[in-house]
């Protein structure tokens, strides 16, 4: 098959183009616009492959949108370009309605314009597989409001309900997708995921920030009480998953995609000190670092995903639990220092965002 994956460059897209070159036969067209957080130096091991190519095109230019799919002729897209970040929604929302909604609108009407040219079994197997966050569902009841949290998860079934710019843009363009799929007969798939980390994380993100500002002592800031509750997936895990649904799951169908590692935020934090301290010892606790800051409006207090739907239907479960991922983690980027600086230069130097009230 000949996947165009949009968003290619960034986190996730990165790891599913990855994951497909290394495990599979299959080609892959990477359609990125290049943002701040968008960076070929991601795919460096795949870039010399023959069945890769790269097309630097913004989602929302319809005409070169439908250059690339009459030249490359995919059997299925896998939409991931999106603006991901809650804390940039807030301070700047309206590149989040451009790239979330108006780009995922142009995509879907290149797209159906593509597919309904197609014949015979080419139409019938093409794929649009729309890739989206647990965070359009909103939060769930956290541990210090019930005794019956852990009942309580995010399913197939659930209701959106949306707290940021960030995740009503992600809705958004969720129920376009389905929209088209109901009204044009658009082959569709939806998937919905947890909170992902992993290597090639740009340090704006909980994760990484933490890792390089503890490396160079610096302050690990923590919203509020840091008592904020996300399921954590491995990103190789998620583009294990992605391929699955992409190529196994059944039109018109949403999956929730989760790692099964609930942690409030001060536990991952945590975990990462103690394993800075293992893995690059120092005098004073990187733990002393942790310093709390004032939360960002309208912050979820807890995600979780119920994940039964993709293990009972297409046989995926998660191989990383959050001790093994997280350390792979952290010695990733122990390793690949010089990466995080080329990809924060000019862009980003770690300061706060999303204080806007």
């Amino acid at each position: 098959m000949k996947f165009l994956v949009t968003g290619g460059a960034g986190f996730i897209g990165s790891a599913v183009i990855r994951y497909i070159i290394r495990n599979t036969a299959d080609g892959v067209v990477n359609l990125d616009k290049l943002t701040y957080a968008g960076n070929l130096q991601s795919l460096v091991e795949v870039s010399e492959s023959d069945r890769y190519a790269f097309e630097h095109v913004d989602i929302c230019n319809r005409a070169e949108v439908e250059r690339v799919l009459a030249e490359h002729q995919p059997d299925a897209i896998m939409h991931l370009a999106a603006e991901s970040h809650v804390d940039r929604s807030i301070d700047g929302p309206a590149d989040f309605i451009e790239t979330n909604i108006v780009g995922t609108y142009t995509l879907l009407e290149a797209t159906r314009q593509y597919w309904q040219a197609l014949e015979g079994e080419r139409k019938a197997g093409f794929r649009f597989h729309h890739i989206s966050t647990d965070e359009v569902y909103g939060d769930l009841p956290h541990p210090s409001q019930t005794e019956n949290a852990s009942e309580y998860l995010f399913t197939e079934e659930t209701a959106y309900a949306p707290s940021s710019p960030y995740s009503a843009s992600k809705a958004s363009s969720d129920h376009l997708v389905r929209a088209w799929q109901r009204t044009y007969g658009l082959p569709v798939l939806v998937t919905n995921c947890s909170n992902n980390y992993g290597p090639y994380h740009f340090p704006e993100k909980l994760i990484p920030l933490m890792i390089l500002n503890a490396l160079e002592g610096k302050f690990l800031p923590v919203y509020g009480k840091g008592d904020q509750i996300r399921d954590w997936l491995y990103v190789e895990d998620h583009a294990r998953a992605l391929y699955k649904v992409v190529t196994e799951g059944k039109p018109g169908e949403t999956y929730n995609i989760g790692g099964h590692n609930e942690k409030q935020n001060i536990e991952v934090v945590h975990t990462i000190c103690d394993i800075l301290q293992e893995l690059r010892p120092q005098e004073r606790s990187y733990r002393d670092l942790i310093t709390t800051v004032k939360d960002r409006p309208g912050h979820d207090m807890r995600y979780a995903i119920d994940a039964s739907k993709i293990q009972k239907e297409l046989g995926w479960a998660p191989e990383e639990t959050f001790e093994s991922g997280i350390r792979k983690t952290v010695e990733w980027y122990l390793n690949n220092l010089d990466w995080c600086q080329r990809v924060q230069d000019g862009s980003y130097q770690r300061e706060r965002l999303g204080k806007a009230s």
